[in-house]
């Protein structure tokens, strides 16, 4: 979505720098369009819960709302220091924030390991702070865990996701994996925007390189 702002700001902003952002929380519908479940907290009892940055978040959303097991997904800004800022903002590059999918899921149904190999097989984890032809800081790879475990599989499963990508001629991996800071809602009309808008901007496309899930589960 970078082409829509012209943005083309690829090194992070300093906290002195970012933009102040708001105390004000962006609202959000209730239920989500696609898995009428709740969009914000509190969410069923015994999910979990998991943020992937791949890219423009239309495209991210969509590819985990269709994975089974997942109970919900929102989109929203995550890794920077504007407090609950405007799409706006973020796209100036001056927030530092990524554009980040928040997926729900019940671990009884989909694994967390599994979840990374649809967040790894969904996009090109080597370019930096692009995915494709949008460019900016807001689209660097990220995972933000929730827990150590967590932590350990993202680790693992970027190692052995490596290995698999330089065989096939591909750089380094430039994913952000840290414990997860601050979530804060995209504004409504982002939500869902790809079943909302069928025909909507899609930048979502991977290497083609399948990640190895068997050896992705920190216990290898």
């Amino acid at each position: 979505m970078g082409w829509l702002f012209g943005s083309n700001k690829t090194s992070m902003v300093s906290p002195e720098e970012a933009l102040p952002g708001r105390s004000v929380t962006m609202p959000v519908p209730a239920r989500h369009a696609v898995l009428d479940a709740p969009l914000a907290p509190p969410y069923p009892e015994g999910t979990e819960i998991a943020d992937f940055g791949l890219g423009c978040f239309w495209g991210a959303e969509r590819k985990f709302w269709q994975t089974p097991g997942v109970v919900s997904t929102s989109v929203g800004y995550q890794g920077g220091y504007t407090p609950n800022p405007t799409y706006e903002e973020v796209c100036t590059g001056r927030t530092g924030h990524t554009e980040v999918v928040r997926v729900v899921f019940d671990p009884n149904r989909v694994s967390y390991e599994e979840l990374l190999k649809v967040f790894w097989e969904a996009h090109d984890p080597t370019q930096g702070m692009r995915q494709g032809n949008d460019v900016g800081t807001q689209y660097r790879s990220a995972i933000y865990t929730h827990g150590p475990q967590q932590q350990k599989s993202a680790e693992t499963s970027r190692d052995a996701y490596q290995t698999v990508l330089t065989q096939a001629g591909y750089g380094e991996i430039t994913t952000e994996i840290k414990p997860a800071p601050d979530y804060h809602f995209a504004e409504e009309y982002h939500q869902q925007y790809l079943f909302l808008n069928p025909n909507g901007y899609c930048g979502i496309g991977g290497t083609g390189v399948t990640c190895p899930v068997g050896l992705t589960s920190g216990e290898a």
